[in-house]
Order: structure tokens, then C-alpha cells, then sequence
């Protein structure tokens, strides 16, 4: 039996179906980052907002670049952290308080352009925040450039 979904869950599926498709996209992104504030002030774009599977963008504008015109390494941070706080956003039940424990990251490559974060939970690790009074999941996300390549790990 699948688990009841939680407030957001709920608002990006009535979104979803009551706006065309072309506002999907701007319409997640601002349901986000009027709660996520910093992320909004980065520019963090939703593509794909999903209770498996969260995509989001991070353009390389003037103001979140370092000094040498890429995308400063808190911004690669920003990117990884929110897209693994949406997709458990996604599936926390509501009386839950999502917090974050830790985050690794290796810097490994200068990003070049623009950065995509994709973060992915697996059916165990939502059956088990659904269940779980008190818990801890590890969710994977992996960034990549305009290049394609992951300039951190």
C-alpha cells in the first residue's frame, strides 16, 4: 500500500494538474524557494520534482560565480543539499522535521557553465521515513556541468 503523501507532495501533484504543462516547471520552482529562501536568491531552477527522483539547475550568473568566473563552491553545495532536501521533502511525513546531518563533498574539477543536480531515494528509504519515528537516510545526488562532467563528488 503506498504511504499517504505530505502536504508538498500534495501541492506539486495539484499543480501539476491544474496548470498546463509549460507552468510546471516555474510554478515548483517558486513553491520551493518561497520556502527555501537561499535557494531562490541562488537561482535554483526545478526541472523535475518527483517523490523518487528531484532534478534541479543552477545557472552560472555573475552573482553566485567565484573568482574565476564558475560557479562558486558554496553554490555547488546549494545545488547538491537542495535537491536531496526536496526529494525527502517529497515523502517526510508532515509532522516530520527534515534536518540536515552531514554533507560530504570532494571538489574535484573546476565546474565549467552551468551545474544539474540529480537526487534519487530509493522505495526502502521512503517506506522507512514514512515508518520510522526518528531517522537517517543517505541520498545520493550527483552533479554535473555543461560539460557533463561532476565537478564534485
Amino acid at each position: 500500500k503506498m504511504a499517504t503523501r505530505n502536504k508538498m507532495a500534495k501541492l506539486i501533484s495539484t499543480l501539476h494538474k491544474k496548470l498546463p504543462s509549460v507552468l510546471h516547471q516555474p510554478a515548483q520552482t517558486l513553491a520551493f524557494n518561497v520556502q527555501v529562501k537561499y535557494a531562490g536568491t541562488s537561482g535554483i531552477w526545478i526541472e523535475k520534482l518527483q517523490e523518487d527522483e528531484v532534478i534541479m539547475t543552477l545557472k552560472n550568473r555573475f552573482r553566485i560565480q567565484n573568482h574565476i568566473k564558475g560557479v562558486h563552491a558554496c553554490g555547488m553545495a546549494l545545488l547538491a543539499e537542495s535537491s536531496t532536501g526536496a526529494v525527502i521533502g517529497m515523502n517526510l511525513p508532515d509532522e516530520a522535521l527534515p534536518l540536515l546531518k552531514s554533507m560530504t563533498i570532494d571538489y574535484v574539477r573546476v565546474a565549467k557553465g552551468d551545474l544539474r543536480g540529480v537526487a534519487h531515494i530509493t522505495e526502502e528509504q521512503k517506506l522507512s521515513m514514512m515508518t520510522e519515528p526518528k531517522g537517517s537516510v543517505v541520498v545520493p545526488v550527483v552533479v554535473t556541468d555543461s560539460d557533463g562532467h561532476e565537478p564534485i563528488k
